[in-house]
């Protein structure tokens, strides 16, 4: 006899329904101090597997933490020293690159009306507004030297975290009780999520190493800054890439022209590709997968809760959310949900147990 799943009624609903709306608001509320922490959180995931590896290595724990506390010290300090300066410096030459595109936009209007194509320069400009095109690049630049502005708040949390990270299997050991399958769960959704950032940060690391090096053979000016951007915006699906490339791309248009600018274009379409559709998903697998649909929701969604870096960090968000909804058999069914269809990537097996199910 099969036992029937109990009805969710409409209060029940309801009541869930209002429980993610007050969620919600409270996240949106309370993000300038959610957002350094779950910087922070990811942060300690990344560093985590080099703690590990230091203790198999049979270094001390304690010297463990000291060698990952002084690399992430040593890192955030480039880092923000670099993106600090180069951003002072952009912003510096941000009018002279601003009268380079409209003397660009003129020159537009020029071919377009020697070739019979009446158009007004003033519409053009409008339409194609240089002051805008650069004021959009500088803002977002300073949207990432605000962020660390907390770094010194990232910075602490990642080390506090990374000091209770050896001892919370214990402590839910003790929570859970003293069976060892109460802790597998916890164990396959921390490890999954492991998995995913590890794989994320060498795709993006590779995408941004990569657009820097093609930016300095062509000449681009701020050619490092821009592969940082590149970094940064591919753990933002889809849009993230053509967002990095569009600074550089501008660049390249002021100082060298429109067909050097295509073939800078041409040379981050490449590097995405390479990186996004043959790399990352042979790494990856369908099991860390999210459904195209749900990758823009979660964009959408995340970046109306905690701006910028909302859309930064969707899609680990979202497959935080995908994997621990994963690891329960009642909410299984909204995992397989988010992912991706899964009849384009094994069908004999999906439909075998499809059929089995029935």
């Amino acid at each position: 006899m099969t036992t029937a799943r109990p009805r969710t009624t409409v209060s029940q609903m309801l009541l869930t329904v209002a429980a993610f709306i007050i969620i919600v608001a409270g996240m949106q509320a309370a993000s300038p101090l959610l957002v350094p922490f779950l910087l922070a959180a990811f942060i300690t995931i990344i560093c985590t597997p080099i703690m590990v590896w230091l203790k198999r290595r049979g270094s001390p724990s304690w010297l463990a933490l000291i060698v990952v506390i002084v690399g992430v010290l040593l890192i955030g300090f480039l880092v923000s020293a670099f993106i600090a300066s180069s951003v002072s410096n952009f912003t510096r030459d941000l009018p002279a690159y601003q009268a380079a595109l409209g003397r660009q936009v003129t020159d537009l209007v020029r071919f377009l009306n020697e070739v019979g194509i009446e158009i007004s320069a003033a519409a053009l400009t409008d339409f194609l507004d240089p002051g805008a095109a650069m004021n959009i690049v500088a803002s977002g630049l300073n949207s990432l030297r605000s962020v660390l502005t907390n770094a010194f708040l990232i910075f602490m949390t990642v080390v506090f975290m990374l000091m209770e990270a050896s001892g919370l299997p214990s402590k839910l050991q003790a929570i859970l009780g003293d069976s060892k399958d109460a802790l597998k769960p916890f164990e396959g959704f921390i490890e999954n999520v492991k998995q995913y950032m590890a794989i994320k940060t060498w795709i993006s690391l590779g995408t941004g190493t990569l657009a820097a090096a093609w930016l300095m053979l062509m000449g681009v000016p701020y050619a490092l800054l821009w592969g940082m951007l590149a970094f940064f915006m591919n753990y933002i699906p889809t849009i993230g890439s053509i967002l990095a490339a569009i600074p550089a791309v501008i660049l390249a248009l002021v100082q060298f022209g429109v067909i050097k600018a295509a073939i800078v274009g041409i040379g981050y379409l490449v590097i995405n590709i390479l990186m996004g559709s043959i790399i990352e998903p042979r790494f990856m697998g369908k099991e860390l997968g999210l459904s195209t649909l749900v990758v823009f929701l979660s964009l959408l969604f995340w970046g109306w809760v905690l701006g910028p870096v909302g859309m930064l960090l969707s899609v680990p968000l979202t497959m935080m959310a995908k994997i621990a909804l994963g690891t329960r058999e009642e909410t299984r069914w909204l995992s397989i949900l988010l992912g991706p269809d899964l009849y384009s990537k094994k069908p004999e097996k999906v439909r075998q147990a499809h059929d089995t199910t029935a």
